[in-house]
């Protein structure tokens, strides 16, 4: 039976799966088109893309932590104040782009050439990254502003604007690509270009959020806790892209089968955190509205969020194994990567639910502002799975099995330790 926590969860995590899939769906466009134009383009943008990836993902802070203190102001009755946070997060948006942008532009040749880009490769990732870097503005802006969206429980606005300038981007893509025969300067552009409309349509629709606000220019004391949050969070997620990257450095080091392998297992691993994701993001906002409010039910949601997303991950395990024989096979007709693939979508299956309970807890701590733990503990998370890295180098033998193994392990020692914290962290349910 749902209850009516459920029920608000389930309303806002549907439209939080397609803004979570939106800057994917910006990339796998490039990366379709793109790869039509031949091998040495689509290297380039693997390696510009990257590039950007990193400061999308080291942004992240404006919209956790955005959504964490909007909802809670809003939750405790502080229209102004939550108006106030969101205007600071703007310009916050815009500070970090007036420092990542210069960077990228002047920096798209080293940091490239950093990354293994030589010759024609070298220099298609450097047109793009150069071009692409313009579009930067506008989705730090988006980021600041759905986070307001999502600490108001509007989820709905960022999903319609997302798709609209997806579907934007295909279209432009096409004709510039293919019409104007610009090449993977027309991907870029159209990507700069549909991101740039995205943008305004978040800074005009978020307008109505802001009116109550009292500071319209940058307050460094409203600045400070996002700027704290961000440092944390990015710890947080550096030290998991370490987890995946040495995951992926461990198996080119077994055998061409196993890298090739572990990459569709991790290309499902990505897909299906998405889906996951989905339900703790709506967690974020429902607990920090709730502390907002003096916390007598967040325990509540913490423990509801937590059985969707058990439900869910179950679902997802069962047709994982189930399918895990047959879904290389969309990926490779090589029977070692098909045999060491099905390995590690078994393991996969496996740890989808503990994953589950991971994702649903970090959505709950978010909201609660525990940034900090979120950041140590993911660094902690990383040194610990060292022994097992350790291992499989010195033993190729464990192959597949070896590394999947420790990035179950890996997620078990998370979700154990995040539903330990949750428990501390908040309130106890009155009784």
């Amino acid at each position: 039976m749902l209850t009516p926590v459920d029920r608000r969860i389930i309303r806002l995590g549907i439209p939080a799966l397609g803004t979570l899939a939106a800057e994917p769906l910006y990339r796998i466009v490039d990366t379709a088109i793109v790869g039509r134009l031949g091998t040495d383009q689509l290297a380039g943008l693997a390696i510009a893309i990257t590039l950007l990836a990193l400061v999308v993902a080291g942004s992240n802070f404006l919209v956790y932590g955005t959504t964490e203190r909007v909802a809670k102001r809003l939750g405790a009755g502080r229209t102004a104040d939550a108006a106030d946070v969101g205007v600071q997060a703007l310009w916050l948006a815009g500070f970090v782009s007036l420092v990542a942008v210069p960077v990228l532009i002047a920096g798209a040749r080293p940091m490239a050439s950093a990354l293994g880009a030589t010759g024609d490769v070298l220099e298609f990732a450097v047109e793009y990254l150069q071009i692409a870097a313009l579009g930067v503005p506008f989705v730090l802006v988006a980021l600041a502003a759905q986070g307001v969206q999502r600490g108001a429980s509007d989820y709905r606005t960022p999903l319609v604007i997302l798709v609209a300038s997806n579907v934007a981007n295909l279209a432009i893509e096409l004709v510039l690509v293919f019409g104007f025969d610009l090449g993977i300067a027309g991907a870029a552009w159209s990507t700069a270009v549909a991101q740039a409309g995205a943008g305004v349509a978040f800074l005009i629709v978020v307008r109505r959020r802001l009116k109550p606000a009292r500071r319209r220019w940058p307050h460094w004391a409203e600045m400070a806790p996002l700027l704290t949050a961000g440092r944390h969070l990015l710890l947080r997620v550096g030290s998991m892209l370490a987890v995946f990257t040495g995951a992926t450095a461990i198996a080119a080091r077994v055998d061409d089968a196993t890298l090739a392998a572990h990459q569709i297992a991790m290309t499902m691993f990505l897909f299906l955190a998405l889906v996951l994701d989905a339900l703790a993001v709506p967690a974020q906002t429902l607990v920090a509205e709730d502390l907002g409010h003096g916390g007598l039910h967040a325990a509540e949601i913490a423990r509801r969020v937590v059985r969707l997303s058990l439900v869910a991950a179950s679902a997802i395990a069962i047709a994982l194994a189930a399918l895990s024989p047959l879904l290389p096979q969309a990926f490779s007709s090589d029977p070692a990567v098909v045999s060491r693939a099905t390995a590690a979508l078994l393991f996969l299956a496996l740890l989808v639910l503990p994953g589950a309970v991971a994702f649903a807890d970090d959505g709950v701590l978010i909201g609660a502002g525990d940034y900090r733990f979120l950041g140590l503990a993911a660094f902690g998370y990383l040194i610990a799975v060292l022994p097992i890295a350790v291992a499989v180098l010195a033993t190729p033998s464990l192959g597949i099995a070896g590394i999947w193994l420790g990035l179950v392990l890996w997620m078990l020692l998370r979700a154990a330790v995040n539903t330990a914290r949750v428990r501390r962290v908040l309130p106890a349910q009155p009784n």
